[in-house]
């Protein structure tokens, strides 16, 4: 599969891609865990179909020690017992928050009710602007059909400059 534009060769796109960039690294900078951040981003790419952000998450979830076991079950975390519950809160409303024209109502009090409950008011901010920026960077993929399988860990590192 051939991506059908690059947009890291495009210069506007170059400017764009590098502001998500910065907007990614204060969210990963956040009180929001590194793993609950690392499940979020994969189960919304999970979702869009992103292959290009599955092979992203995945291998940098991998990289910063995240477990196989976990990895593999996050499409199934409802039927799983190695998610927290505050790890729950998370995915239901990374999915309430991904699927919004599935669900007319969007994101449910019930599932709001548990994010406040185990979530803090910056790591909420943090969780938050990560569903809804995960679902941009999936989007961006899925419509140039970027592929997966090529991401090395820290390929775009060089973007904080």
């Amino acid at each position: 599969m051939e991506p059908r534009f690059n947009l890291m060769d495009n210069e506007l796109g170059a400017t764009i891609a590098k502001r998500i960039y910065h907007v990614a690294l204060a969210i990963a900078r956040s009180p929001l865990p590194q793993s609950t951040q690392d499940l979020v981003m994969l189960r919304a790419s999970q979702i869009n179909g992103c292959g290009f952000c599955v092979d992203y998450h995945t291998k940098d979830a991998t990289a910063a020690g995240e477990s196989a076991v976990r990895l593999h079950l996050v499409a199934a975390w409802r039927e799983s017992t190695v998610f927290t519950e505050a790890e729950w809160a998370a995915l239901a409303l990374t999915e309430e928050g991904t699927r919004l024209a599935d669900a007319h109502l969007g994101v449910s009090d019930e599932t709001w009710a548990q994010v406040r409950e185990h979530y803090d008011d910056d790591q909420i901010v943090a969780l938050v602007s990560l569903v809804a920026m995960i679902n941009a960077n999936n989007r961006l993929n899925v419509i140039v059909r970027n592929p997966g399988g090529s991401y090395q860990p820290g390929q775009f590192a060089d973007m904080a400059g």
